[in-house]
């Protein structure tokens, strides 16, 4: 039992991650329309920056503080971000308004391949460290329970913990904030909300600026743990599962596919791995969506779509 409940937790720290990049997808969808295809590349970029620029602050500054240089390096990323938002809706989504989501779709490709190009131009391409402190002890719970206790990785705890205080900081500033309102005026109906007077590239700009914080925090999170290099666009594509799961409107969709998913990959990867072969943990999550495609498209928490004739 002391094994199982320690293979849950590891699958809910990791959920939880899922769940902060899926929440990029659904802010921009529910506000926009658009399902951003680059937000993986999103993550990256944001990864990138934090940790190059973590390196050269100190240098251009001439000082010798991690804290420091950590702190400064997160603020000069954020602005980063906040240009690249600011660019996307100047450049790409204002020059499409009402066009068919296929048009949308593929215009967030691009801007995917473009931003881990331009990544790969300013920031390079070798695998860089993101150091912000968080600890790699182990921690050991319950050991009164359960003979030898519960092992836990303190960095995908407090990592967890991080994950989970933005998810509900977001959801209340999308739910309860006059700002958050006008976002979902406009996901519902852009031409409504530009004839009350909710400005379309501002509210856009603030909403892609919010994913790229988002894609930051995450970015900052996995390069912590794996590093940074490109293969990170590819761990936070486990995010398209999540939506799906969760559905593309529900931000507590969103919570609940990402948990669901992080569980469900780690007990089948253990439990039916050594039955299966193993490698269970890479195609769990693209199956499970699948499945709930076929039989409840618009997932567990989306809203369903009904054409009348």
């Amino acid at each position: 039992m002391g094994f199982l409940i320690e293979t849950v937790f590891g699958g809910l720290m990791t959920g939880m991650l899922y769940s902060l990049i899926a929440l990029g997808f659904v802010l921009i969808f529910k506000a926009s329309g658009v399902f951003n295809f680059a937000q993986g590349a999103m993550v990256l970029f944001a990864a990138l920056a934090m940790a190059r620029f973590s390196e050269w602050i100190p240098k251009w500054l001439g000082f010798d503080n991690p804290v420091l240089a950590n702190v400064l390096a997160f603020a000069a990323a954020c602005a980063v971000m906040v240009a690249v938002a600011w660019a996307i809706e100047r450049f790409v989504l204002g020059k499409l308004v009402n066009q068919e989501g296929i048009t949308l779709l593929m215009a967030t490709l691009g801007i995917t391949y473009f931003l881990e190009g331009l990544g790969q131009t300013l920031f390079g391409s070798d695998i860089y460290k993101i150091d912000i402190g968080l600890p790699k002890d182990p921690l050991f719970l319950f050991e009164q329970t359960f003979e030898g206790g519960v092992l836990v990785n303190k960095e995908d705890l407090v990592a967890a913990l991080i994950a989970a205080g933005l998810v509900a900081l977001l959801a209340l500033f999308f739910q309860k904030t006059a700002t958050g309102r006008a976002l979902r005026a406009v996901a519902d109906d852009h031409q409504a909300a530009q004839s009350i007077g909710i400005p379309l590239s501002r509210i856009w700009i603030i909403v892609w600026s919010v994913a790229g914080f988002v894609a930051l925090v995450a970015g900052i999170i996995w390069g912590s743990k794996l590093g940074v290099q490109f293969s990170l666009s590819l761990v936070a594509l486990k995010a398209l599962p999540v939506v799906i799961l969760g559905g593309l409107t529900s931000v507590p969709g969103a919570i609940i596919g990402g948990l669901l998913i992080g569980v469900g990959e780690k007990v089948s990867e253990v439990y039916l791995g050594p039955l299966l072969g193993g490698g269970i943990e890479i195609w769990f999550a693209y199956v499970l969506a699948l499945v709930f495609l076929l039989v409840r498209p618009q997932g567990l928490f989306g809203e369903k779509i009904i054409d009348r004739v």
